[in-house]
């Protein structure tokens, strides 16, 4: 069961809320529409029900709101608008990323694209869905996780009379099971033709909360729809008998000999075209603003086996996944190599340093380090440094781009599971790009200009210490960036910021005179730890110092301190989700 209790939206400026004291139940087992028009405030309920926005009010999903919920996907199924996912993903790739966010198994994806009809359209990038197609990938989105509750905003927005059947057939099958489904509509008859129980909304508040058969008889305007070749004279002996009779009869004539009369009833009007001689060829009854017939109660409809979508739906999951840590894992490794952004920019940055290197090279005023890093003393940093702190934007920027876990966990996850899985995924990236900018760097250069630059320097421990913490520090400054500020761009400042801003400031507070020494730290700190580690790791610790007290290493530290503490601050000032 879904209860909505006192949701209100918060006013902007002195417009009045969206949203007002609107207090609704969803009974498990059947479906309820949400009805209204335009700006009635529909999709700003569903959203204010799952603490996408801000106000008053809470909502229940079988006895707990939805921040309480320790699995959300495998309780509620969302569909709000389009698919929110990057539009060179694949619909295959889009629902075993979401498969691995709600800890069910990847094979799950290919059963539910089977089952909404778009199996063959698996390898098919996101952004060259149709409406109707972006609609069941949606739905299949929704029903990844086996919800209890479905929370669908417009479902059949797109979709023909045919796949609309289809869709509402699906729902029903899910009502059957035992599940509660709420979905919103601006069509009356649709609502009353499909749904259990209607609420009703007008101006952000409730108007009526009734039962489909109450709904269809007392909320929609029955009429009687006439097409003849002699609409005139129809009419006309309608509304002298009317007169005559002292009834109220309203009249509306339409193209093609139609005629739409209120205020009747077949029986009635079939009389007086018998009466007067006048040929009909259609009379039917019509209730709401579209369709034919008014729908028999919900209790005669829907009930058939061909029609109860009987075996429509994906088998019920085994078991309640299991917390563990992997799942973020899994989920950001399906979305860093889901999409080829991360190639692309690797590849620009393989190009870039082949580009600095092999001139710098050729002059010879350049050290071997910085031949291989690709650092001339005219950027502010390498090319791997640099691409590594985008892929780091990317991480957190395309999270809030294309939010595909945001409908169903209430916010772009924030917990501190998800940004370790993001610092482990964008960390190895950028060692790994930063290993592959040396190796391809030294053999160019082997290549072009023979040997002599393949020697090993004696104090390599320290070199690769600081290599491995620049491109490293730069994309968790570019993941912390994004995270923080919600945009991509923001990362990328926040890397370009470090050589930029950060370092000229240290170097300032480097330049006074130190009157101590850290000359035997690694030593020190073996007597104070608890674990005794090996006298091999002294020299280790000894370059990892030697990189923070340069000032690109001090600051890059001192930068990353701040946007941890900033996004850390951030975070718990809302409840996180994930």
């Amino acid at each position: 069961m879904l209860q909505a209790i006192g949701l209100t939206s918060t006013p902007r400026r002195d417009l009045p809320p969206a949203v007002d004291d609107l207090t609704f139940e969803a009974a498990a087992g059947g479906v309820t529409a949400l009805l209204g028009d335009e700006g009635a405030g529909k999709t700003t309920a569903l959203r204010l029900m799952l603490e996408l926005e801000s106000g008053r009010g809470i909502t229940y999903f079988r006895g707990r709101p939805l921040h309480r919920i320790a699995h959300p996907a495998r309780e509620v199924g969302v569909l709000l608008g389009d698919v929110p996912g990057h539009p060179a993903r694949t619909t295959r790739g889009q629902l075993r990323m979401l498969c691995a966010a709600a800890g069910v198994p990847a094979a799950r994806a290919d059963v539910l694209l089977d089952l909404v009809g778009i199996g063959a359209l698996r390898d098919e990038p996101l952004g060259t869905l149709s409406l109707g197609m972006d609609r069941r990938l949606g739905l299949a989105a929704a029903l990844l996780g086996d919800p209890h509750t479905l929370v669908l905003d417009e479902p059949a927005a797109g979709l023909s009379p045919r796949e609309n059947s289809w869709l509402h057939g699906l729902l029903r099958a899910h009502a059957a099971r035992g599940g509660t489904v709420l979905y919103t509509t601006s069509d009356p008859k649709e609502a009353a033709r499909t749904a259990d129980r209607v609420v009703t909304l007008h101006e952000g508040r409730l108007v009526a909360d009734q039962e489909a058969a109450d709904f269809a008889r007392t909320r929609l305007r029955p009429r009687v729809v006439v097409r003849t070749p002699h609409a005139a004279r129809l009419a006309d002996a309608v509304n002298r008998e009317a007169r005559a009779e002292r009834r109220s009869v309203e009249i509306v004539t339409d193209s093609g000999g139609r005629l739409t009369v209120f205020g009747s009833n077949c029986a009635e009007l079939g009389e007086t075209a018998f009466r007067h001689n006048i040929l009909v060829h259609q009379l039917a009854d019509e209730t709401g603003d579209t369709g034919e017939a008014p729908p028999p109660p919900p209790s005669e409809v829907r009930r058939t086996p061909s029609e109860s979508g009987a075996g429509v739906l994906p088998p019920p999951l085994p078991a309640r996944p299991v917390r563990g840590p992997l799942r973020p894992f899994r989920y950001e490794l399906r979305r860093f190599l889901g999409v080829r952004t991360a190639w692309l920019v690797a590849a620009a940055v393989l190009t870039a340093s082949l580009a600095l290197t092999l001139p710098l090279a050729r002059t010879g005023n350049t050290p071997l380090p910085g031949l291989l890093a690709a650092w001339p003393t005219f950027l502010p940093l390498p090319p791997a440094a640099l691409g590594a702190g985008l892929l780091g934007a990317f991480a957190f920027g395309d999270e809030f781009r294309y939010p595909a876990l945001a409908a169903g966990r209430g916010t772009v996850p924030r917990r501190l599971g998800l940004l370790f899985a993001k610092l482990t995924v964008t960390g190895a990236a950028a060692l790994l790009l930063a290993a592959l900018t040396v190796v391809v760097d030294s053999q160019a250069m082997r290549l072009v200009y023979g040997g002599g630059t393949d020697v090993v320097p004696p104090d390599w421990p320290s070199l690769a210490a600081s290599w491995a913490g620049l491109t490293v520090g730069c994309a968790w400054a570019g993941l912390l960036g994004a995270g923080i500020f919600r945009v991509t761009g923001a990362g990328v400042a926040a890397v370009l910021a470090v050589p930029v801003v950060v370092v000229p400031l240290v170097q300032k507070g480097l330049a006074v005179p130190s009157a101590r020494s850290i000359v035997g730290l690694p030593s020190r700190l073996r007597e104070l730890a608890w674990a005794r580690w090996p006298e091999a790791a002294d020299p280790w610790l000894a370059a990892t110092g030697r990189v923070l007290s340069q000032p690109v290493g001090a600051a890059l530290t001192l930068s990353l301190s701040a946007l941890l503490c900033a996004y850390l601050f951030t975070s718990l000032r809302r409840r996180a989700r994930w």
